[in-house]
């Protein structure tokens, strides 16, 4: 029944910049609820389109959603839109559904184009890192961004491998000096990586600041993306304190391998004998698919120089030892609309997740003129001076401060609003002046936002058209639930008087046979089983069977109950139906067969033999039975000049 939770089936919407059309004329009045004719038309030509699979008239349409709305009217008369269930699915809906709109779509969809292009290549790279600590004051800021401009100054005559060692605070400096390798795109976090696909190759980059600190970049070449491999491989492990001896030992294995490899001993087998690699070793030494940067460059160069399913690599030399590589697979980059999903969830979780919604916030700023009152803002200023630390008194001196402090649209924020959303969004001991810098943007942009979510209604025609389509397939699921799905499926003695009145609309065309199909361990318990179902009354024989002559230990009948025409069921055909040439495969294990039942010639003789499609009918005599009902209870009024403007 879920399936029919909403009169439209599955919904679908493309996010459009609708401004708010002039007021629609009324197309129809149901127990005084306005359904205006922009209304009617969206859902109309959503759902009727050439490609619907039962293309509706108008007239049809319209009387179709008559019955829908008087449903909808019917369960708002018995509340069932103020129930806190509703009230709730309701609103998890529109906070789904007013995502893309408060963010910039196309700033979205241009971010992700743009990752998806960084994919095409790797870049190589070499970098120093300033650190800067967690929640920095500004002189912290401008003291790591002048030693990034004097060690970028420093590299233009010395070199990375001299400058990086002696000031970068990149924990791998003193193994790599600089030198990261080729990465591509999603690999970095985002300013570094924009910085890197934007600088020419030979070229150092200004200081780029990212969550960790400031960077200069040095871009040392590029090429076409490898895509990824997956690989097999066999190891062994050198250790880094590895004597000249246990080097030598190992050398030799690999070579030992390389060349039982080479007379066609099996991969997989040797990999789960020899490799060192125990991960890998019980999956016959294969590794997870992976792209660039993701090993180190002597098994990374290895790995993408194979080039045909099969091939082996020659023992391979890495800092954790000695490597043989089989490649099994090569892939390159998906396509863009596939491969979308992924780059989207990657972009929610950096620096670009705000981009979009900071785009939108600057233009509602202009659309709602957005003001700061400077001379509250001197007052706040001033307060956080004073104050220099955020502790547990914070708030209480804060809602002292109560002037209004900036105004858009029709609201008007103050001074302690800001106040308290630094408070509760700052850490402990926090300096006031610091935070007062960071949290004035992010408290604007909450508001704007949070009030615009509250016009998206009166914005968007089509926001607010599918917020009640949702609103209305709640309702009508839940109403008829009760009305009609869950009154059929238990209401036992309607289901029967409905079959025994329309009985003739059930006949087989061919006969039917219904009973019961045991298969035995042996003909002993077959005899038994015959016995019993003599003198057992037939809703007794399931629990019987299975209590009684099977056992928690012991299992000696399998049952199936059923009703089958000839053909269903080749020991029904066999035993039943007495087909010839039924063509009968015996469980080895229950070879004994023993069918009991009845032939039904005409059709069934209760309701049950054909309960889904009586239960079916039944549900559609109470749907029609309730219309009718419906249409008494509630007048409908249709504004035919209206109607004749709706086109096909």
């Amino acid at each position: 029944m879920k399936t029919t939770k909403f009169f439209i089936g599955l919904l679908f919407f493309t996010m459009s910049s609708l401004a708010m059309a002039e007021k629609s004329p009324v197309l129809m009045t149901i127990d005084g609820h306005d359904v205006t004719k922009a209304e009617f038309e969206y859902i109309y030509h959503k759902n009727n389109t050439n490609n619907a699979v039962d293309k509706k008239t108008l007239d049809e349409y319209v009387e179709l959603f008559k019955n829908f709305k008087l449903k909808v009217v019917e369960a708002q008369h018995r509340g069932l839109d103020t129930l806190p269930a509703f009230v709730n699915e309701l609103r998890g809906y529109r906070n789904q559904l007013a995502k893309p709109y408060l963010t910039d779509m196309s700033l979205e969809d241009k971010l992700c184009r743009e990752a998806y292009e960084h994919l095409k290549q790797d870049v190589e790279v070499s970098h120093i890192l300033i650190k800067i600590k967690e929640n920095p004051s500004p002189t912290d800021t401008l003291a790591a961004y002048q030693k990034a401009l004097r060690a970028r100054k420093r590299l233009m005559t010395e070199g990375f491998d001299k400058v990086a060692p002696e000031v970068s605070d990149d924990p791998s400096v003193a193994q790599n000096k600089g030198y990261l390798g080729f990465f591509t795109g999603g690999m970095l976090v985002y300013p570094f990586e924009k910085a890197m696909y934007e600088l020419p190759v030979g070229q150092i980059s200004q200081p780029v600041r990212t969550f960790y600190g400031y960077h200069i970049i040095k871009v040392h070449s590029r090429r076409p993306s490898r895509g990824q491999v997956q690989v097999s491989h066999i190891i062994k492990v050198v250790k880094a304190d590895a004597s000249e001896a246990d080097k030598e030992k190992a050398h030799k294995e690999i070579l030992d391998i390389y060349a039982r490899l080479k007379a066609g001993e099996e991969f997989e087998k040797i990999a789960r004998m020899e490799s060192d690699d125990k991960g890998s070793a019980s999956r016959g030494g294969e590794l997870t698919w992976f792209g660039v940067g993701r090993m180190v460059r002597e098994f990374e160069d290895a790995a993408f120089a194979l080039k045909t399913k099969g091939q082996i690599s020659e023992p391979v030399k890495t800092a954790f030892g000695w490597h043989i590589i089989r490649l099994n697979d090569k892939r390159g980059l998906e396509p863009y609309e596939k491969k979308k999903p992924d780059l989207v969830r990657a972009m929610q979780r950096d620096e670009r997740a705000s981009m979009g919604r900071k785009v939108l916030v600057d233009r509602l700023k202009k659309e709602y003129n957005y003001q700061v009152i400077d001379k509250a803002m001197k007052e706040v200023t001033a307060f956080m001076m004073r104050t220099q630390y955020i502790d547990s008194t914070f708030i209480k001196k804060a809602d002292l401060l109560n002037k209004p402090l900036a105004t858009f649209a029709d609201k008007t924020l103050y001074q302690n609003d800001l106040l308290r959303f630094i408070a509760l969004t700052s850490p402990d001991k926090s300096e006031a002046m610091l935070m007062l810098a960071e949290k004035m943007e992010p408290f604007v942009q909450e508001q704007i936002l949070a009030y615009e979510d509250t016009q998206l209604e009166n914005k968007y025609d089509e926001f607010r058209f599918l917020m009640q389509e949702y609103h209305d397939g709640i309702l009508l699921f839940d109403v008829s639930n009760t009305e009609v799905w869950e009154k059929a499926a238990k209401d036992v003695e309607g289901l029967q008087t409905y079959f025994e009145q329309n009985k003739d609309q059930y006949a087989w065309a061919t006969p039917h046979y219904k009973g019961r199909i045991v298969t035995c361990k042996d003909a002993a318990t077959a005899k038994m089983v015959k016995a019993l179902l003599k003198k057992l009354p037939t809703d007794s024989v399931s629990s019987y069977l299975n209590t009684r002559i099977n056992n928690d230990s012991v299992t000696l009948v399998k049952t199936e109950v059923g009703i089958w025409k000839q053909g269903d069921n080749p020991l029904v055909d066999k035993y039943a139906f007495k087909a010839k040439k039924a063509e009968v495969t015996v469980n080895e294990d229950f070879p004994v067969v023993v069918v009991v039942g009845k032939m039904l010639k005409k059709g069934p003789e209760a309701y049950t033999d054909v309960r889904g499609a009586v239960t079916a009918d039944y549900q559609n005599e109470l749907d029609r039975l309730w219309i009718e009902k419906l249409r008494a209870k509630y007048p409908i009024v249709v504004n035919q000049a209206v109607l004749k403007t709706i086109k096909e």
